[in-house]
């Protein structure tokens, strides 16, 4: 006997649910966000958000039951990653709306140097062209994973060291993990104080990947 309708619908609002309540919980959220920028093992995860191994399993295995996240074994180890391209859209529709809505965004963010205006198309010309400089300041390993075509890795951490390597004659346009992330807005003042005309992008891989384009995992040529 075929369902009913109402039967159906309860299906399908039931996995919806799932999904409503796997994304949730701050900590899921956060998570998340980081397998988006790289597929990671559970001591991995706990070391990043702080938490205790068992809390970080528990929160993986309702991610993992709302179909967010798959897991592969590596020997001892198990590995996490975002399960779909529809998950990463699913992130980026989720954080542009935070962005609408969360008055207490712009009190965090009050004081850090104006974001760079999201104009992808422009944006890939410019490097394209040599104009402007793009660099990824989250860690090797996410970089690695996955980052914006042409985008130079200069982890925030190596920053300071590194500036000889930047140029001082053309804009730097810094992007971390997303339009949350103040490492870019920290990086960008930094770069200013040492007298280079830099920017942030408030967006990730997330976003970008929800634009349709697609990552790199070539690195970048050396800045002349």
């Amino acid at each position: 006997m075929a369902p009913t309708e109402a039967a159906r619908k309860q299906l399908v609002y039931g996995l919806l649910a799932r999904i409503g309540h796997g994304l949730g919980s701050p900590v899921r959220f956060e998570l998340l966000e980081r397998l988006a920028d790289a597929p990671r093992t559970v001591d991995d995860l706990a070391a990043l958000v702080g938490l205790p191994l068992a809390n970080v399993s528990q929160h993986l295995g309702v991610l993992r039951k709302a179909g967010l996240v798959v897991a592969a074994r590596e020997g001892r180890r198990v590995r996490y990653a975002v399960a779909t391209a529809e998950v990463h859209a699913v992130l980026a529709a989720v954080r542009a709306l935070g962005l609408v809505q969360a008055r207490d965004v712009e009190r965090l963010t009050s004081g850090a140097p104006e974001a760079e205006p999201v104009d992808l198309a422009g944006l890939v010309r410019r490097i394209r062209a040599g104009a402007t400089l793009l660099l990824d300041v989250r860690d090797r390993a996410e970089y690695d994973a996955g980052h914006l075509p042409r985008a130079l890795s200069v982890p925030l951490p190596e920053l300071r060291r590194r500036l000889r390597e930047l140029p001082r004659d053309r804009p730097l346009v810094a992007y971390c993990r997303g339009p949350f992330c103040i490492m870019a807005a920290e990086a960008v003042a930094l770069l200013r104080r040492s007298g280079r005309p830099a920017t942030a992008l408030p967006l990730g891989v997330v976003e970008w990947r929800a634009s349709g384009r697609r990552l790199s995992t070539s690195p970048a040529a050396p800045s002349p």
